[in-house]
């Protein structure tokens, strides 16, 4: 028997009218388990369904919703060309005619049914083959007779939600069954404080839910649709809101522990300037000015270095480095795949050795025996720095005196594995390094207890890179301009993708087009050899005979992605562009265009789909890293982009961080003021209770209070 208020907002779905053990089995798939689950499920776009009329009265060229009975339906023919058209007659009770039809409808033969009453929304147009009122796939849902006049009102004559369909649930019963659930509930509490909902003249949260799911009669459907009605705009700010506050409240937690105030005195300065190869440019003089500031404090440093491709990042981390080994510490480098390690390794051996500094590499592929010398090395303190895939993470990888901890491309760690590394020592400063330029305010919600470095400049006299797209069959025209760069004197790379993780295919492609082009395109020419089934020696040489010229023309897998500096290289041909990402294939470009010569990338493509010409269009018009990196989001979302489950980015339900972006910057600014200058000390509390109550479960902040 359900009382006046029969649900509240941790109701389980299973005991909600129209629900039960089946559709709440189907809801869970969604992660919707409660009804507060539920009520956050939001409508993907609105339709205004208000204009209902009957057919009679209907007008080629308007939307209207008509509400009327299937008189007749078929399937039409068209078998041979596979249209599979249905077409079904419909009559209400004006006893005009509308006719309706739907391609590839061979589905809709079971549901429009003769004698079904149905609401119908569409364009109106006119037939000229029948001369009757048609229209062309049109929404549609049936009505039954034991709808209730109310229930029969959401789906018409009114601004409709539509959700997506969860399995067969769709989206006219969740549409139902949100309206008895909002009819059925207790008051909604609301936690937003009333200094904020009174400065931003915000509505409570029970209306807005409410508006959101069923907007009122005078509701703007543009704004709707661009989720910046009202009731959107505040439910949306109040995701952000607490998802501030708790990432502030970590970060003020991360700034109470004691760390390692290293000490910047005449001997490191020199030390820095002996290892430089070249002279930093003003972005990297002031980037590493942050960091040595933070690394002087008595607490641990949580950075977050972000810089385009080129732009010198792992010089600024090997400064770094520099800083905590001549402080007696030792430095680790955690990089998300062997390649990436063993690039990082190959990078700085060569700049620390000159010092003295023992530079040691440690991944999963090594054998026990390797590894075991190697963590002896390292709880013995002989090694001063240890580059290394998730291998450094594992239980008996111990150091000696852990004082800088560097995190390359962080969004392919799990927060867990960050914090995992800074435990092998007293609370270690760490230093996270991304080549995804993502927006700031962006930065620090991703990133939400790192302070942000942004390295925006290249290099003096570097040229943009001049990016074309061919085709594979111009594949003679690329050799020949290829070969007129190395008749110059210049360099050229020859990269292909590694798919689906497994570099065997992409190895066996690479050794092909070797002995393709040193035998039979290029026989008077030096061609080199790279893949990632190459022992670690051969690459080494490898590297080393491109960086010194011996080598003319590198044929590679993608293990040249990062840390290869070679300014004689001024092509980059990458075969099957297609198949890489967007991200991939701007760090490949940033590979050449390191010295004063021009610089060409070569995209050549097989076949494409939208996506992919997409990338490549967009490779082609934007040397820009951040106008790269905001494509790369709209085109793959956030949680593929941020690697949503990897990097402890939350999964908001209402809110969306590439839309919302300036709604999260107001957020932000009102969360920061409200946790630095709260209104008084009871509203604080009760604000970091809901937070740690409420929203831990919700966005796993573990370490908040």
């Amino acid at each position: 028997m359900y009382t006046e208020f029969s649900v509240d907002l941790s109701t389980p779905l299973t005991y909600v009218k129209g629900v039960g053990p089946a559709r709440a089995a189907m809801l869970e798939t969604k992660a919707l388990l409660t009804v507060e689950d539920l009520l956050a499920y939001v409508p993907f776009r609105y339709e205004d369904r208000s204009n209902t009329k009957t057919i009679a009265q209907l007008a080629p060229g308007e939307m209207a919703t008509v509400v009327a009975e299937v008189s007749s339906a078929r399937l039409a023919g068209f078998r041979r060309r596979n249209l599979g058209l249905f077409e079904a007659s419909f009559r209400d009770s004006s006893h005009a005619v509308l006719r309706a039809k739907w391609f590839h409808g061979e589905y809709l033969a079971k549901t429009l049914e003769p004698g079904k009453r149905v609401a119908l929304f569409g364009k109106v147009e006119f037939d000229s083959y029948t001369g009757e009122l048609a229209m062309l796939h049109p929404e549609f849902e049936l009505l039954t007779d034991d709808d209730e006049d109310a229930e029969a009102a959401l789906h018409v004559g009114r601004v409709v939600p539509v959700y997506e369909a969860i399995s067969k649930v769709n989206t006219r019963a969740l549409r139902t069954i949100i309206h008895r659930v909002l009819s059925q509930i207790a008051p909604i509490q609301d936690h937003l404080p009333t200094s904020i909902r009174d400065r931003l003249k915000l509505m409570d949260r029970g209306t807005a839910i409410r508006q959101m799911h069923f907007p009122p009669p005078e509701s703007d459907l543009r704004l709707l649709n661009a989720f910046r009605s009202p009731a959107q705009f505040r439910l949306i700010f109040e995701e952000f809101f607490w998802l501030e506050c708790g990432l502030l409240v970590r970060r003020g937690k991360a700034r109470e522990q004691l760390g390692i105030a290293f000490e910047l005195n005449d001997r490191v300065r020199e030390r820095i300037k002996t290892m430089l190869p070249f002279k930093p440019t003003a972005a990297q003089k002031r980037v590493l000015a942050e960091i040595a500031r933070d690394m002087s404090a008595p607490r641990p440093m949580h950075r977050l270095l972000q810089g385009d491709v080129g732009s010198g990042k792992t010089i600024v981390a090997a400064e770094a480095a520099i800083i905590a080994i001549e402080n007696g510490y030792q430095v680790a480098m955690l990089a998300p795949t062997e390649i990436l390690a063993a690039q990082h390794y190959l990078y700085l051996k060569p700049l620390l050795s000159k010092l003295g500094y023992v530079v040691a590499l440690l991944t999963g592929s090594f054998s026990d025996r390797e590894k075991s010398k190697l963590k002896k090395l390292l709880s013995e303190g002989l090694v001063h720095v240890a580059a290394g895939t998730h291998a450094l993470l594992e239980k008996d990888v111990e150091f000696r005196n852990l004082g800088l901890a560097v995190i390359d491309e962080q969004h392919r760690f799990g927060v867990m594995q960050r914090l995992g590394l800074a435990h092998k020592g007293m609370h270690p400063d760490v230093l996270v390094m991304t080549a995804t330029p993502i927006p700031r305010t962006l930065a620090l919600t991703v990133y939400g207890e790192l302070d942000v470095s942004i390295i925006d400049e290249l290099p003096p006299g570097r040229k943009p890179i001049k990016t074309r797209h061919v085709t594979a069959d111009r594949a003679e025209a690329v050799y020949s301009f290829l070969k007129k760069q190395i008749d110059e004197g210049r360099q050229a790379y020859v990269v292909y993708p590694v798919i689906e993780e497994s570099e065997t295919q992409a190895m066996k492609a690479a050794e092909k087009m070797h002995a393709h082009l040193s035998r039979e395109v290029f026989p008077d020419v030096s061609v080199g050899l790279l893949h990632g089934r190459l022992p670690a020696r051969e690459k080494e040489a490898a590297m080393e005979d491109f960086k010194r010229g011996r080598i003319q023309i590198l044929v590679s897998t993608t293990v040249i992605e990062v840390g290869v500096d070679v300014p004689n290289a001024t092509v980059m041909v990458i075969e099957q562009a297609e198949r890489f990402g967007l991200a991939q294939l701007h760090q490949l470009r940033g590979r050449v265009g390191r010295g004063a010569d021009q610089s060409h990338c070569i995209l050549m493509t097989e076949r494409m789909n939208d996506a992919a010409r997409e990338r490549i269009r967009t490779l082609v018009d934007t040397n820009d890293g951040f106008r790269i990196a905001e494509m790369d989001l709209k085109l793959r979302g956030p949680g593929e982009f941020f690697g949503t489950r990897q990097s402890g980015l939350p999964s908001l339900r209402i809110a969306n961080i590439l839309r919302d972006q300036e709604i999260l910057e107001v957020a932000r600014a009102h969360a920061q003021e409200f946790i630095e200058r709260p209104p008084s000390p009871a509203e604080l509390h009760r604000a970091l209770e809901y937070v740690h109550g409420h929203w831990e479960r919700r966005y796993g902040l573990v370490q908040v209070g």
